[in-house]
């Protein structure tokens, strides 16, 4: 067989690969719309803590109220945060995607979600059905209906199915006398239909997969530490081909079960640690020590290491990275300053981040974000957060780790980060 028509039977499998790649890219990035969203109802629900606006501080009680509805309906485990991913990942993998595409989105979620709930679980031996409310327990409390809940992933794929079908159908004509419901305006239609179909499915697979799901959730959280640590790894890691989304999505939105006061339960790690679950926080908590503290003296490393005469430009380009990184959260802008010259930089870094995971459960802390692990929800969530001073320490601790070995290895190694490369490389990249 010859070289040449090897590369033709490869080609179309390599060419399969890199779709299906891109469409797991897409993805990722359809995910990241309604979590964009998710600052807003943090910042919300803090404020109407009792230690904010409630009781237990500026005495705002019915201010505290709208807050803290504003904050829960958008963290709402069964109806708002499922809407958002649905809408989301709808807009975002549609191609050409407008108004119309949300609006399938939204009216085949609700009748998925209202068929799901015309089903409610059985009550519990012994206790009394009272229609239209609950289950009586033998105390005489009333609890309400329990309903089979896929949560974010019953949304996204609604999402799926409505960017499909808008894909498919939003140009079809239908018959003079029904031109009225053409293109666009037949999606919600088919959607409406599809959602049934959906919801029906839910009720026959759900219970045995979100049982698995559950049992996976508690090995999980069982292996503690190193758990952490290994989603910590894990995240990095998927960061660089853009699909930690799949890792983050079902872990801090999904896994795991918190029972509100109320009785409302809640799902996810974020969500959890939100509404105030002392034990959330294992897949949150060791991000705050890297990405305010560890990554910026990564970057101020990296500025030591430039040349001289670019020492001052770059160390104005890595102030502002790292504020970003410090304040916001978002380290991206850091990374990828270091990713593509140093890969084996960035797996230290990739394992560094599972160790600080570890070590900051470890020792109990347990702190969460609605957004990312910097400044702003640090300070936000302060009183929710269990021993958050503690963060402080592993940080500096981690900082200084970070400084060593990215100092060591840029000029060990003489990696080309910023402000290293070859003169001619950059008077190339100028005249461009």
């Amino acid at each position: 067989m010859s070289a040449e028509s090897a590369e033709t039977e490869i080609s179309p499998a390599r060419r399969r690969w890199h779709t299906a790649f891109q469409g797991l890219q897409k993805m990722g990035r359809s995910l990241q719309l309604p979590i964009a969203v998710l600052p807003a109802a943090g910042i919300l629900n803090r404020f109407g803590q009792p230690d904010m606006f409630g009781d237990d501080g500026l005495g705002w009680t019915d201010v505290a109220r709208v807050m803290a509805g504003a904050g829960a309906a958008l963290l709402d485990s069964s109806l708002g945060l499922p809407l958002l991913f649905c809408v989301g990942v709808a807009i975002g993998m549609a191609k050409k995607a407008d108004g119309s595409t949300a609006l399938a989105a939204v009216a085949g979620f609700l009748v998925y979600y209202n068929v799901l709930r015309q089903f409610p679980e059985d009550c519990e031996p012994g206790s009394k059905v009272i229609p239209n409310i609950g289950c009586q327990a033998t105390d005489n409390t009333v609890g309400a209906f329990a309903y089979q809940n896929p949560g974010v992933f019953g949304g996204i794929v609604i999402g799926l199915l409505t960017a499909y079908f808008w894909q498919r159908y939003h140009r079809t004509k239908l018959v003079d006398w029904l031109g009225f419901f053409n293109g666009r305006r037949l999606v919600p239609i088919i959607m409406a239909f599809v959602a049934i179909a959906f919801a029906a499915l839910c009720l026959w697979v759900w219970p045995p997969i979100g049982d698995a799901l559950e049992s996976f959730s508690d090995w999980l959280d069982g292996l503690d530490a190193w758990g952490a640590g290994i989603f910590g790894v894990a995240n990095r890691a998927l960061l660089v081909i853009g699909l930690h989304q799949f890792l983050n999505v079902p872990i801090w939105f999904q896994f795991g079960s918190f029972t509100k006061p109320d009785g409302t339960v809640v799902h996810g790690d974020i969500n959890m640690f939100l509404q105030g679950d002392p034990d959330a926080g294992q897949f949150t908590s060791g991000f705050f020590p890297i990405m305010m503290f560890a990554l910026p003296a990564a970057a101020l490393a990296i500025t030591h290491c430039a040349r001289p005469s670019r020492r001052k430009e770059v160390g104005g380009l890595m102030l502002s990275v790292a504020l970003t990184s410090f304040v916001t959260g978002i380290t991206e802008p850091i990374e990828y300053s270091f990713l593509f010259v140093a890969p084996l930089l960035y797996a230290v870094h990739a394992v560094l981040t599972g160790a600080s995971m570890a070590v900051t459960w470890g020792l109990g802390v347990h702190d969460g974000f609605s957004f990312s692990a910097g400044l702003i929800d640090y300070v936000i969530n302060w009183n929710l957060a269990t021993r958050p001073w503690a963060i402080i320490p592993i940080g500096l601790s981690f900082a200084v780790v970070y400084y060593a070995i990215f100092r060591f290895a840029i000029t060990k190694f003489d990696l080309k980060t910023p402000g290293r490369e070859p003169e001619e490389e950059r008077e190339d990249v100028t005249k461009a």
